[in-house]
């Protein structure tokens, strides 16, 4: 049994894609870890730009804390599918050792239907807010003042990619359980 992050669970990788959909959204997630890692790089040399500009020639910088949260916020939401496919979101791993595999099986799939209402419910909220930003044409507070529906459009398409991602393991689950044994 594995508690944290150790080797046992960071070594996991997802299951094999079995349909289209599972195929081409294994792609899109490939894809976003690699923009996504390029993007939390990016933000680490804007915030070491920021510290050494502001402490040495003690210019304001206002655009760079705020684009690296831009950056960070970006690289988490859209990660975050890809993330779930290893199943490496927050789980009851400290009880999957005591239960049964029926049981086990049972728990997943009540999980996973839970993480899918509040991920939905996120994701659609997030657009609707996407809307409001856009409609309004809400921007920061800041100086720099960028526009927030970017944010807000990362936040967005991160949420749903996260929701299809947990229905297409739901469905999966639901139809290896389905099969007969």
């Amino acid at each position: 049994m594995a508690h944290g992050l150790d080797i046992v669970e960071t070594d996991r990788a997802p299951a094999a894609p079995a349909s289209l959909a599972d195929r081409v959204l294994a792609f899109v997630n490939d894809l976003i870890v690699k923009m996504s890692s390029v993007a939390l790089v990016a933000a680490g040399f804007v915030l070491t730009y920021s510290v050494i500009v502001r402490y040495f020639l003690k210019i304001s910088t206002d655009w760079q804390d705020e684009l690296s949260v831009f950056l960070i916020v970006g690289a988490v939401f859209m990660s975050s599918a890809a993330v779930q496919a290893f199943r490496g979101h927050v789980a009851i791993e400290a009880i999957v050792g005591l239960l049964p595999p029926r049981v086990n099986r049972i728990r997943q799939i009540v999980v996973d239907l839970a993480s899918l209402a509040f991920c939905a419910f996120f994701a659609w909220k997030s657009w609707t807010l996407l809307y409001e930003a856009v409609d309004e044409g809400y921007h920061s507070g800041s100086t720099w003042a960028p526009p927030l529906w970017i944010p807000y459009l990362l936040m967005a398409l991160g949420m749903t990619l996260l929701s299809i991602q947990i229905l297409l393991q739901l469905v999966s689950e639901l139809r290896h359980r389905a099969e007969p044994r």
